[in-house]
C-alpha cells in the first residue's frame, strides 16, 4: 500500500531471504569467508549457527549464489526427514535417476557412483543443508556415513550446515561425539550492531528504490537497534508496520510513536506507549487510505 507513498518500487522490508537486498555486514562477511575457504580445504563438516531471524537462510542462498563453478550443490531445505527420506533427498538433487523407486542399499551405491563420476570430472560436491538442528537424530547419523565417502586422497561429500543454537545442544551429546569431531569449521552468527541496524535500513530502502530524505533518523534507527536487539527479522517486521502507519496517517515523517505502534502490533514485544484504541483507528485510517488510492488509480467502486 505504501509503494507509490514512499516512492518505492517494491517492498523493502520483506521477511523473504531475497540476496538483493544482501548486506555486506561483518558477521555476514565474515560467515561467507568462513564457508569458502571451509570448502576450499576440502576436508569435513561445515556449521553455521545463528538465533532464530539472523539471516542464516539468507547466507545460505547467498552461498549457492557465491560458490565457485567447480563445485556440485546439493540443497536440502526441508530437514524433517527420515534416513531413508534424507538418502533419496540427496540422490535426487545429485540427479541420480529413478532415486525414489531403489532399494536402501542401492541406492547407496548409486550415489557413492555418482560422487566419484562427478570426482573424475574435476567437480567437489557439497550437501548444504537448512534449519538442521531439527534433523532426526538418525539423519544426523546419516549425515555421517555420507562423510565417509572418499578416495585416497580428499572426501567425496563435505556437508554444510545451517541451524540455530539447538543444534550445539545436541551435538554436546554423548551419542554424537563422532560427528562432532568431523566438524572442522564453525562459525556463529550474531546479531546487528545498532550502527550495523541503521545502515541496514537505510541499505533496505535504497535498494527498494527509494531516493528521498532520511526516512529513518539516526535516533529512531537507534531505538529500533534496541528493541529488535539487532535481529534483522524483526528489524524488517518493524521497519515494514512503521510505514504501514506513516501512510496511514499520510505522513512522510517517522517517528517513536510509529515506531511504539508497531510494537504493540507485533508478537511477542511489548510496548506501553500507545493505547489499543489508537492503534485500531489507525489501522482503519490505513484501510480507508488503500480503498481510496484504489479508486483513484484504477476507477475500482468501493
Amino acid at each position: 500500500m505504501y509503494l507509490y507513498h514512499f516512492g518505492l518500487r517494491e517492498l523493502p522490508f520483506t521477511l523473504t531471504p531475497n540476496t538483493n537486498f544482501y548486506l555486506g555486514l561483518e558477521p555476514h562477511n565474515e560467515a561467507l569467508a568462513v564457508l569458502i575457504t571451509a570448502l576450499k580445504t576440502g576436508e569435513g563438516f561445515i556449521k553455521v549457527v545463528g538465533e532464530v531471524g539472523t539471516g542464516k537462510t539468507l547466507m545460505c542462498r547467498k552461498l549457492l549464489n557465491e560458490i565457485p563453478e567447480h563445485f556440485v550443490t546439493a540443497y536440502i531445505p526441508n530437514p524433517y526427514l527420515k534416513p531413508d527420506e534424507l538418502r533419496r533427498a540427496v540422490a535426487v538433487e545429485l540427479g541420480v535417476k529413478q532415486a525414489q523407486r531403489m532399494s536402501v542399499q542401492l541406492l547407496t551405491q548409486r550415489i557413492q557412483t555418482r560422487l566419484l563420476e562427478l570426482h573424475s570430472q574435476g567437480h567437489s560436491v557439497v550437501l548444504i543443508l537448512d534449519e538442521a538442528q531439527a534433523l532426526p537424530a538418525e539423519s544426523l547419523e546419516a549425515l555421517r556415513l555420507f562423510t565417509n565417502l572418499e578416495t585416497e586422497t580428499r572426501k567425496l561429500l563435505q556437508v554444510v550446515l545451517f541451524a540455530q543454537p539447538e543444534l550445539d545442544e545436541r551435538l554436546a551429546e554423548t551419542a554424537f561425539r563422532q560427528l562432532k569431531q568431523r566438524i572442522t569449521f564453525s562459525y556463529k552468527l550474531r546479531a546487528m550492531t545498532a550502527t550495523e541496524v541503521e545502515h541496514y535500513i537505510q541499505h533496505r530502502l535504497q535498494v527498494a528504490g527509494y531516493k528521498g530524505i532520511n526516512l529513518f533518523d539516526h535516533r529512531l534507527a537507534k531505538k529500533i537497534a534496541k528493541v529488535t536487539h539487532g535481529i534483522p527479522r524483526l528489524v524488517n517486521i518493524l521497519c515494514h508496520k512503521i510505514l504501514m502507519l506513516g501512510y496511514g496517517e499520510g505522513s512522510y515523517q517517522l517517528t517513536k510513536k510509529h515506531l511504539f505502534s508497531a510494537i504493540e502490533d507485533t508478537e511477542g514485544m511489548q510496548g506501553k506507549k500507545t493505547s489499543n484504541i489508537y492503534l485500531v483507528g489507525l489501522f482503519i485510517t490505513i484501510m480507508f487510505a488503500a480503498l481510496f488510492y484504489t479508486w483513484r488509480v484504477f476507477g475500482v467502486s468501493v
